[in-house]
């Protein structure tokens, strides 16, 4: 049976100079129902990605001029790094040189001689996983939501087609270490807890940790009309009630918005009634999310 069906075409990637251990793995890959696409070095295979997206690369970590590591690295680096995950092929065996394809990277590593069953059953694993991160992301583009992900470390993973265009006009430097130290500092926090990052044309909002352990931002622009004003005029709001359903929509709760605004738990719950009433909604999730969706209208 074949691991991988026609109608679900999988593409592979493999990297490796050697012609003999690129023809093993490319046809056992192709017994399996997969696509394969081979590069014989480093730079054919970062050209190879730019033109199209593998759902798996097997890279051999030992080639000439650019070896799989440097490879790795710059597959996973830059504006548009690929979603791949990258398995390592290599006779290195020594820890050193396991961690080091992990930091550049690599999410597994296989020791040559390949054997293929082994090979098979670590990247069938890896290639459900990275469908699911796709599909989730696609959902977000679907929706129009502008997301940001950064690793553990805080370098930057990936965004969201709108998050991307709001950050491009931005101009805000990822690495700034004032943003650099905001961002980890967010992670272990309630989401309420956090407040939003601040430049002169970006706000970056904290919305957790993905189940791939990617920190996840909420980016907006600043531009034009204020998110108070935008939600005033689309729900027919005051302007106190529009600066409630606002810090509602950051996953505020209700003592939150209260020391923000400067107002009594008391006075928050009344303009909430309000908002509701306004919004002809009956609980926080349903305004938020529809407060969430105009912003968003308002920011494509």
């Amino acid at each position: 049976m074949k691991l991988f069906e026609h109608d679900d075409k999988s593409i592979a990637l493999v990297v490796d100079d050697n012609p003999e251990s690129l023809g093993m793995v490319a046809s056992a890959l192709e017994a399996q129902g997969m696509t394969v696409l081979v590069a014989r070095d480093g730079r054919a295979a970062i050209n190879l990605t730019n033109r199209v997206q593998p759902d798996v690369i097997l890279m051999d970590a030992v080639m000439p001029e650019l070896d799989g590591f440097e490879t790795c690295r710059l597959l996973k680096s830059g504006p548009n790094p690929t979603l791949a995950p990258i398995i390592f092929m290599t006779g290195l065996k020594e820890q050193e040189n396991v961690v080091k394809g992990l930091k550049a990277g690599g999410v597994d590593y296989i020791t040559k001689p390949v054997e293929i069953d082994e090979m098979l059953a670590r990247l069938t694993t890896h290639v459900v996983n990275s469908k699911l991160l796709k599909s989730a992301r696609q959902a977000i583009d679907a929706f129009d939501r502008a997301v940001l992900a950064f690793d553990g470390k805080g370098d930057f993973a990936w965004g969201s087609e709108l998050g991307m265009a709001v950050l491009k006009d931005g101009s805000l430097d990822l690495e700034d270490p004032a943003f650099q130290a905001w961002l980890l500092s967010c992670v272990g926090q309630p989401v309420s807890a956090c407040e939003p990052f601040t430049s002169d044309k970006v706000e970056f909002l904290y919305i957790g940790v993905s189940i791939a352990q990617e920190i996840l931002l909420k980016v907006v622009s600043k531009q034009g009309v204020s998110n108070e004003e935008t939600l005033q005029k689309a729900f027919n709001l005051t302007q106190r009630e529009s600066e409630v359903l606002y810090w509602l929509t950051l996953g505020k709760t209700n003592r939150d918005i209260s020391t923000i605004l400067s107002l009594s738990a008391r006075t928050v719950n009344k303009h909430l009634e309000q908002v509701f009433q306004k919004m002809g909604v009956d609980n926080r999730t349903s305004a938020a999310v529809m407060a969430d969706r105009r912003l968003n209208e308002t920011q494509h």
